[in-house]
Order: C-alpha cells, then sequence, then structure tokens
C-alpha cells in the first residue's frame, strides 16, 4: 500500500510539469516590439495580419513584392525592421519572393517540418515571415527564404 501511494505522489508530481505549460512559456517568449492583438489588426492589413500574427500563408502569386527587383530593403510589414535586401532576392518560381540570405540577427529561426521547412520570424516584433529551405541557389548559400509578401514592405534605395 506505501508503494503505491508513493507512485501515485510521483506521478502527480511529474503530471504538473506538463508540454502545454512549457508551451506557454515558449509563446511568452518578449521581444522588443510587442502589441496587442487589437493594436496589431488596427496597424496591418487583414492579409499582413493573417501572415504575421496567425503564421498565415498568402495565396502563391499575389504580392506584388514577388517581381519586384527595385534595388532597396525588405523591411518587416509589423515593425519596420530590416530583414532582406534587394541583391539577395531571385525569382525561385515558387510564387512568394524568396531570397539566398537574410540580414543577420534581424530573423530569427524555429524549427518547422520536412515539408514546409524551418520557420521564420521577425528577430525583433516576432511577426512570421515564412520557410527557409535548402533548395536555393546553390553558387550563393544554397537557401531559399521563401518569404510572404504580406509580411514585408519594399523600400527603395535612392
Amino acid at each position: 500500500m506505501k508503494k503505491l501511494v508513493i507512485l501515485i505522489v510521483l506521478i502527480s508530481c511529474f503530471s504538473c510539469n506538463s508540454n502545454a505549460q512549457k508551451k506557454d512559456q515558449k509563446q511568452s517568449k518578449e521581444f522588443a516590439v510587442t502589441k496587442t492583438e487589437a493594436e496589431w489588426k488596427a496597424e496591418l492589413s487583414p492579409m499582413a495580419f493573417y501572415v504575421l500574427r496567425e503564421n498565415g500563408t498568402e495565396p502563391r502569386f499575389s504580392s506584388p513584392l514577388n517581381k519586384n527587383y527595385a534595388e532597396g530593403i525588405y523591411v518587416c510589414a509589423g515593425c519596420d525592421t530590416p530583414l532582406f535586401k534587394s541583391e539577395h532576392k531571385y525569382d525561385s518560381g515558387s510564387g512568394w519572393p524568396s531570397f539566398d540570405q537574410e540580414i543577420k540577427g534581424n530573423v530569427t529561426f524555429s524549427k518547422g517540418s520536412e515539408m514546409y521547412g524551418r520557420e521564420e520570424h521577425c528577430a525583433v516584433c516576432g511577426g512570421h515571415l515564412g520557410h527557409v529551405f535548402n533548395d536555393g541557389p546553390k553558387n550563393t548559400t544554397g537557401l531559399r527564404h521563401c518569404i510572404d509578401g504580406a509580411a514585408l514592405k519594399f523600400i527603395p534605395k535612392k
């Protein structure tokens, strides 16, 4: 009987440390730019909100930035953090703006899936940007940063 009580107590202790609690701790990561859901909705277009805040994906070939090859910089649509340089943009044929490298330190990565690659997020506001794959140009980095145009704003070079 004592062994049964001890076993129940041990099981109870370990069950308190559930995955749900770990998930909540992971989601509570603080970013330099934080806003309420209402603030994000007021500032972003519906598609930008869907992509940046709800981890959505815009339809292929729907972004005017997909075929934009002007010189400049691509910044986060949520917080204006510089994310990608135009010199690293290329036409991957995927239907989304693609880059072979990010601006180091301004993009974070989290585990995705084999099918969808690693997820990319703005390091300053946490907004979802897209995914990175290992099927990019072999003559540069070999990476394809497949980014939703709704997550970006383009700032032309002056």
